[in-house]
């Protein structure tokens, strides 16, 4: 074999040589081996010939594989690398008095806990909170969840990671995050924290277009669906352009959200339905897809098969439907009862269907046999035919048998409001298509029955509620008119108790039911048919523990929200045949004409003929600012007269002048004096008792 000495070159051998002299008086050395290397490097070349220059101590080396490998210290390498000159055995071991001692060659010992930065920990569970409300939909469990975690102080992290994460994503998603935006405004995050987090984004949207390409197109559209949610006030697009530098993407986000959006026609319904609309599951599609598997169960008889369509659906809180579709079924067509019988019972068998989505089944047929019967003659024989046979079978609980006599026979409700209950519907649906609030009213007086008006409240939000935005917003309107006309307060106050009593079953059929109705009793408030007051005895009239205690919650943070008025305004969109912007044209021309000719009973039959009680607070408003802009206190005259004849209302007054508050900086743009002139309004206003007294303590901040 050959010596080890022949694999070195002669210049090699002289800093061996030389290293090894030195290793023997190593407490006085001026300089370590390593440092020696070093000092030699320039003249060392590739063992084995490969060509390629190599460096020692703290230089990169090129390994034999032709990759990059760090050198440890005092020469010690890598993969590729000779090793440590001076390493004679197994171990390696730090003398703390040599001269050269480095601490940083001590090995690392991990001493107490490790610190963990609360802003990390956050960011890591937002993105679950997050990922679990794109998959489940459930506004009340995200807010729930960033609520527990107690750093309300990140919440600006909050809306960018929600805002950021839609943004790869699809359409639906994008419509998630901004209705969970909406829903967390001011009710779990402030207003300056939604601004915060939005101005993060337009600074990092450089950042973002490296791996979202459109990201400027979509987070302009985000910014102008901020803007009509009433989460962001337009004058934070100009004061965010002015704070990036002009060559900015987010500048160009801004650009497109002013420009493309906002400035375009019917800007708010183009924004709103940009992504879809609405994120919930249509019952509708649910209710074809379970028509669907039944009719091919009863033509194959594959059960199975059957049951692996039930399961697929993924929708087991709507199981009831399958049973009430599937009996119906096997009243059409008699020779499938057995079969569809047996599906039933192997569904329950199963697990697949639980006891009490098949005893909701059974109830929701029950109520629907009086119709039923039209199609159906032997509707009610049927019935009760099966009832007696899922029972025995052990697929039916016994206790649905309650609602039943001794001898079997369905207990008769009272037929009295069992007939109006049929006229009401009717009436419900014929004002859905005419839109004629005078024609349902005299409907109501020819069937003579007040003391059911409740009940026709519930009717009618309960079949709006399985419609679309524009049967939301007629029933809205509808109960207004009937609160002016027929109905009392306290009609009202029973007929959404009642509702809420039974949220937990419309639920079953509507998947949203009690976001839903929390909108409708916040608009209730927000049009006058109902004070703030009325949402507390509504509370207190619920049953302990019942789901809707937490619906009216959700209505007193909707009606407390800053610009609730206008958000509530156009919950539904403004469906019934007016637009906002309509309105508004109306308002100013009124006020104009007034302005000019001064006849004050011309300009109260106009605003009576706006038939819109539930948006004088938009007459307040512009009246205010135009005697700012006219110089023309007698606008007040007006208001005063309007006030006096009840037909502006303390709450519709008030809500006008905390309108215009929250206005008065843009507005002060236009008009230098608009914060002295409103401070004189006020005082006026509260001298003549036009604003409730809770109106005093938001004037601390103008």
């Amino acid at each position: 074999m050959a010596s080890s000495e022949g694999f070195l070159t002669d210049e090699q051998r002289e800093i061996l040589k030389i290293a090894s002299q030195d290793s023997e008086n190593l407490s006085s050395s001026p300089k370590s081996p390593s440092s020696l290397l070093s000092d030699h490097h320039h003249h060392v070349r590739t063992p084995s010939g490969s060509g390629k220059p190599q460096t020692v101590g703290r230089y990169v080396r090129r390994s034999h594989s032709g990759k990059s490998v760090r050198v440890k210290k005092d020469g010690a390498g890598g993969k590729g690398t000779w090793g440590k000159v001076l390493d004679t055995d197994g171990e390696s071991h730090t003398d703390r008095n040599d001269p050269n001692y480095d601490s940083g060659e001590e090995p690392y010992q991990l001493v107490g806990s490790t610190l963990t930065d609360p802003l990390d920990e956050f960011k890591k569970a937002v993105v679950s909170i997050i990922e679990e409300y794109f998959s489940t939909g459930s506004v009340s469990a995200a807010a729930s969840e960033l609520g527990e975690l107690g750093l309300n102080e990140y919440y600006p992290y909050f809306i960018k990671r929600l805002v950021s994460m839609a943004m790869d994503r699809h359409d639906k998603e994008k419509e998630m995050a901004s209705v969970l935006l909406s829903a967390l405004y001011a009710a779990v995050i402030s207003p300056a924290q939604i601004r915060d987090g939005f101005f993060m984004l337009i600074e990092s949207v450089d950042d973002l277009a490296v791996d979202i390409l459109d990201v400027v197109d979509i987070l302009g559209l985000f910014l102008a669906r901020a803007v009509v949610d009433d989460i962001l006030p337009p004058a934070f697009l100009a004061r965010a352009r002015k704070a990036l530098p002009a060559s900015s993407k987010g500048v160009q986000a801004i650009q497109i959200a002013e420009k493309s959006y906002l400035s375009a026609p019917h800007h708010a319904e183009l924004v709103e339905r940009r992504w879809g609309g609405s994120t919930q599951i249509t019952v509708e599609d649910v209710k074809k897809r379970i028509a669907d598997l039944l009719r091919e169960y009863v033509d194959s008889g594959d059960t199975f098969e059957a049951c692996r369509c039930i399961r697929k659906l993924g929708v087991s809180f709507f199981h009831h439907e399958v049973v009430k579709r599937a009996l119906i079924l096997a009243m059409e067509i008699h020779s499938a009862e057995p079969q569809i019988l047996k599906l039933l019972k192997e569904a329950a068998e199963e697990g697949l269907i639980s006891s009490s989505q098949m005893v909701k089944g059974f109830s929701r047929l029950e109520e629907v046999l009086d119709d039923l019967v039209l199609d159906i003659p032997a509707a009610k024989t049927l019935f009760q035919s099966l009832v007696p046979k899922a029972i025995s079978e052990g697929w039916l609980e016994a206790s649905f048998l309650k609602p039943f006599g001794e001898d079997g026979d369905i207990l008769v409700e009272d037929e009295k409001m069992r007939k109006y209950k049929k006229e009401v519907v009717t009436i419900i649906h014929e004002y859905f298509l005419s839109d004629d609030i005078p024609e349902l009213i005299r409907s109501l007086e020819d069937l003579a029955v007040p003391e059911y008006n409740s009940i026709f409240l519930k009717k009618l939000i309960t079949l709006s509620m399985d419609r679309k935005y524009k049967e939301k917003e007629m029933a809205s309107v509808l109960l207004s008119a009937l609160h002016i006309e027929i109905f009392s307060t306290e009609d009202i106050v029973s007929g959404f108790v009642m509702l809420l009593e039974s949220a937990e079953d419309t639920a079953l059929d509507i998947l949203d039911a009690s976001k839903e109705l929390a909108l409708f009793l916040g608009r209730a408030v927000i049009d006058d048919v109902l004070a703030p007051l009325n949402l507390e005895e509504i509370s207190s009239r619920l049953p302990p523990k019942c789901s809707g205690s937490e619906t009216v919650r959700m209505a007193q943070s909707l009606v407390a929200a800053p610009h609730a008025g206008e958000r509530l305004l156009r919950c539904w969109g403004g469906g019934t045949g007016w637009a906002v912007e309509d309105a508004k044209d109306k308002i100013t021309k009124l006020l104009e004409e007034y302005e000019s000719g001064g006849v004050v009973s011309e300009a109260c039959r106009c605003i009576r003929d706006l038939g819109m009680p539930f948006f004088n607070h938009e007459v307040v408003k512009k009246a205010l600012v135009m005697a700012m802009e006219k110089k023309n206190d007698g606008m007040l005259d007006l208001l005063q007269i309007c006030f006096d004849e009840g037909l502006i209302t303390i709450n519709q007054m008030t809500k006008g002048f905390t309108r215009l508050k929250d206005g008065l900086d843009d507005l002060a743009l236009d008009i230098p004096n608009a914060k002295e002139k409103f401070s004189f309004y006020v005082e006026h206003a509260l001298r003549n008792g036009w604003l409730l007294p809770s109106f005093d303590s938001t004037m601390t901040d103008v």
